[in-house]
């Protein structure tokens, strides 16, 4: 397959759809705690929405891995990662994704320990993609070299503290019970978790909608189809790159939608995607669901996941009265480079701010409001782009096919 390099990651990763037939075994791999040991912390980063724990495969790492309730087998993202596992002889298959595009190949080693933190571990089957479709590291701008999900999910009860930026795993028999969460019942289909919420699409007008749970998703919310026809984006919106999945752009549209219910919590003015049907929604058969809940709804609580209950625990934290903003430059970055140093600018939206101050595709970024690049980080500056509508930003940069340096003043205008 050609491999794509995509303009534009944005907060949205889609589910991986991977048949069950990867994993040849009766019974799911579990993960145990060693010493005796009930429950164990580990901290984890928040970058763009995604969280990013530290893995080791088979005695070697620590290695990057997001946490994500949105993919149903181990998988490594980053195909030097084939060195950490077992020398024999793995099995090759196809994996069907989402995107513009075919599916790719990945290959199945039958068994690898996987730990976490000073006591968790198990050994299960590992899928390694022979290509990087993602292309999370440059997206991130760190080394990201997988995604770990329901082994991990369904092996303990979960708590995601986003306050702390902790996550605390508890064994199944101690039944651990928020004191002060709100509880709200999810299901466990094809090993991925979903719930049913109120959402108000349009003015005055609710309905309860099923979406899959997705901490490997960094957007707020995605809406793809009702009984196989998609939904229409508002009559406010914005055509945007969605993301990428693991057959290529996910493209469609961004807006907002009124209010979105979580039991007793509302959400209002949720910016909200509408991925093109095609892209997503026609590819999906197997599960009757609306749409995607993502981490930048989520990172509003600190969240329990109790799978073998079916159950999710919500308390909110000092995020949760955040507005929901989308970015207003109008451009989108990604980094290159051996340490991922390089801030290169990968797609300007036509009439956005970026295109007014005269930047392009393949302008290399050097400050911010004359801050070094590297002291920020691409999830800083990104941060920056969405903080406040008319905010004046000084970029040093040097223009695409040039060596000169020259200053652009950017204003922040609010597109949706």
């Amino acid at each position: 397959m050609k491999r794509r390099k995509p303009d534009h990651l944005g907060g949205y990763k889609t589910i991986l759809v991977l048949t069950i037939l990867l994993i040849c075994q009766s019974a799911y791999p579990q993960f145990n705690f060693r010493y005796g040991r009930k429950q164990e912390s580990t901290s984890f980063r928040l970058v763009k929405n995604l969280v990013i724990v530290e893995v080791f495969i088979n005695q070697k790492g620590p290695f990057n891995f997001v946490l994500d309730t949105g993919v149903g087998l181990f998988l490594i993202t980053e195909p030097k990662l084939v060195e950490s596992l077992p020398s024999v002889q793995p099995r090759t298959v196809k994996i069907n994704g989402i995107g513009e595009g075919d599916e790719i190949t990945a290959l199945i080693y039958p068994t690898a320990r996987i730990e976490l933190g000073n006591s968790i571990i198990g050994d299960m089957p590992v899928a390694i993609l022979k290509d990087d479709p993602f292309n999370l590291s440059s997206f991130l701008g760190m080394p990201i070299h997988g995604l770990i999900g329901y082994e991990l999910f369904q092996s303990f009860i979960v708590r995601i503290n986003y306050s702390t930026k902790s996550v605390t795993y508890y064994a199944h028999e101690t039944a651990y019970i928020p004191r002060k969460g709100f509880k709200i019942p999810i299901s466990i289909e094809d090993r991925k978790p979903y719930v049913e919420l109120m959402a108000e699409l349009s003015p005055g007008k609710k309905e309860k909608v099923k979406l899959i749970i997705d901490t490997g998703a960094g957007h707020p919310l995605s809406m793809e189809t009702k009984s196989g026809i998609p939904y229409p984006p508002p009559k406010t919106h914005i055509a945007a790159n969605l993301g990428v999945g693991l057959s290529g752009l996910i493209s469609g549209f961004i807006s907002r939608i009124p209010k979105l219910e979580l039991g007793r919590f509302h959400l209002e003015n949720v910016i909200c995607a509408f991925p093109d049907y095609s892209n997503v929604a026609a590819k999906i058969t197997n599960i009757s669901r609306n749409g995607n809940l993502g981490n930048n709804v989520l990172k509003r609580f600190n969240v329990v996941f109790d799978y073998q209950r079916e159950t999710m625990y919500l308390r909110p934290n000092y995020m949760f009265r955040e507005p929901f903003e989308h970015d207003m430059s109008g451009m989108e970055i990604t980094t290159e480079g051996e340490n991922y140093e390089a801030i290169i600018v990968s797609r300007v939206e036509p009439g956005s701010a970026a295109e007014k101050c005269g930047l392009k595709k393949g302008d290399r970024i050097l400050s911010v409001n004359f801050k070094e690049v590297q002291s920020l980080g691409i999830d800083e500056i990104n941060t920056l782009f969405r903080s406040k509508e008319d905010r004046t930003i000084v970029l040093e940069v040097i223009p695409t096919n040039t060596e000169d340096h020259k200053f652009f003043v950017l204003t922040l205008k609010r597109r949706i």
